[in-house]
């Protein structure tokens, strides 16, 4: 009975312990997105980076935003995870050196209540399947702004046509 109750003591700390390190590397999971009408606000982890839950082609991903990658990029094997279409090779410039790469096109990205379709992305063999960066090609179509540790995205409406006069 003693020994049981160690057990269940060291599985409770093992499974507090694994929860707090996943925040501290992702606070704005899902379920806790700070998010008011079209804008969404990110808290920065441990690291100093801004990492969120999304989702891609309604697929759940999770991102580190860069505003350093001129497109979405992601990992072959997260590419072949949600059945996307590799396009034309590419080399690509990376903070650890080069690599090759493909073209492809996300027919949805979303972050919060952010949803924009058709964004440019890039697949290769040499980033992280557990993370998606979140790049320009995705940022360059909302305003953001940073203060402190928080980073609020809010979504740009499309212009609108100018409005006839009736009389």
């Amino acid at each position: 009975m003693l020994a049981a109750a160690w057990v269940a003591l060291f599985a409770m700390v093992y499974l507090w312990f694994h929860d707090w390190n996943a925040d501290q590397i992702n606070p704005n999971r899902a379920a806790s997105l700070q998010v008011t009408g079209n804008e969404v606000t990110l808290q920065r982890n441990r690291g100093g980076h801004y990492v969120a839950d999304g989702a891609i082609n309604g697929a759940p991903v999770t991102f580190m935003l860069d505003t350093g990658a001129t497109q979405v990029a992601l990992s072959l094997a997260t590419a072949k995870t949600l059945g996307l279409a590799l396009g034309e090779p590419v080399r690509l410039r990376t903070a650890n050196g080069e690599t090759d790469g493909f073209r492809t096109r996300l027919d949805r990205v979303r972050l919060g209540p952010i949803e924009l379709p058709d964004v440019a992305a890039v697949a290769s063999a040499g980033i992280d399947p557990e993370m998606v960066l979140l790049g320009m090609s995705f940022l360059q179509r909302v305003e953001f702004s940073q203060r402190g540790g928080q980073l609020t995205l809010r979504a740009v409406s499309a212009p609108q046509a100018p409005h006839s006069l009736q009389r």
